[in-house]
């Protein structure tokens, strides 16, 4: 029978076998029958209840007491422990399936509930199967949560889903001398379809960050370059060195193809102009040169 410790089976033998012996060598029986009356109502009386047990004791059909933990005695025939309550956190898994949100999105949620008895007479006594009933109450309050929140807010906001969920159950069943410590959602499954959408939906939306981003890098390098403008403005020639440099970089590279600005091209082509008005210059003054030296001295030739 539960309660019964193993010493104290080893008294009630010893008992026996003493009333026995005792019955034997007097040959009065009535040490023998002593002896097991005694033992009987040391088994019938004599309790043990573990560190984390309460055991609840009923006298013809009333509470008594709560007895325990450790060695305790209750009263044969008028005393009876009709529970014996855990003490200790319990830890208990429960679900929702298909249940819909605000938003009609239907989802499958699965959480642990924490919870510890705090009160041993209440859960003996107002409630029958108090562990079903914890059960019961745990999902019935998570389809109410669910029913009352957006799938957005319970994707993101689990913390307080949780929070929420402690504070309702524990309502619930403080009446039944049941404290809730925590309650954790662990999974919550969403139809395959819809999990396609946020995706695409979620891809969109980075996309549109980078877009965003890219064009303030843009912005920002336009301001850049209005920057540098304002210092080329007043120094066309430092503007000529800058075209040239860019095309200079440019082939530095091997690029077939070279793109340079409009306002290079035009610088390149002033400076090739004025570089082939030089040249003419220095080819006609050597051709001169030339022609005078191969005339006698003191005469006169034609001079082209």
């Amino acid at each position: 029978m539960r309660g019964f410790h193993p010493l104290t089976i080893v008294v009630v033998l010893a008992l026996l076998c003493a009333g026995a012996l005792a019955a034997l060598v007097t040959e009065d029986p009535i040490f023998g029958g002593g002896a097991l009356v005694l033992g009987l109502i040391i088994a019938l009386s004599v309790r043990v209840a573990k560190q984390w047990q309460k055991a609840v004791v009923l006298r013809l059909g009333r509470f008594s007491s709560l007895k325990g933990p450790g060695l305790f005695a209750i009263i044969p025939f008028a005393d009876t422990v009709v529970m014996w309550i855990d003490t200790r956190t319990i830890a208990t898994p429960f679900n929702a399936e298909q249940t819909l949100t605000k938003d009609t999105v239907p989802m499958d949620v699965d959480a642990v509930l924490f919870w510890k008895v705090s009160d041993a007479e209440k859960a003996a006594l107002e409630v029958e199967y108090y562990q079903e009933a914890v059960f019961w109450a745990a999902q019935t309050a998570l389809r109410d949560v669910i029913g009352k929140t957006m799938l957005a807010e319970m994707l993101a906001g689990r913390e307080q889903i949780d929070e929420l969920l402690r504070s309702v159950i524990d309502r619930r069943t403080a009446p039944w001398g049941i404290h809730v410590t925590a309650v954790e959602v662990r999974d919550i499954n969403i139809p395959a379809g819809l999990q396609d959408a946020m995706s695409m939906q979620a891809q969109a939306e980075r996309e549109r960050q980078a877009r965003v981003i890219l064009a303030d890098s843009e912005r920002q390098i336009a301001a850049k370059f209005r920057e540098s403008a304002l210092s080329y403005e007043d120094s066309p020639t430092a503007l000529h060195l800058r075209a040239m440099n860019i095309l200079l970089e440019g082939m530095r590279h091997n690029s077939t193809i070279v793109v340079v600005p409009s306002s290079a091209v035009d610088t390149m082509g002033s400076l090739n102009s004025a570089m082939g008005i030089v040249g003419m210059a220095e080819q006609q003054t050597a051709a001169r040169a030339a022609v005078k030296g191969t005339l006698p001295s003191g005469g006169a030739g034609p001079v082209t």
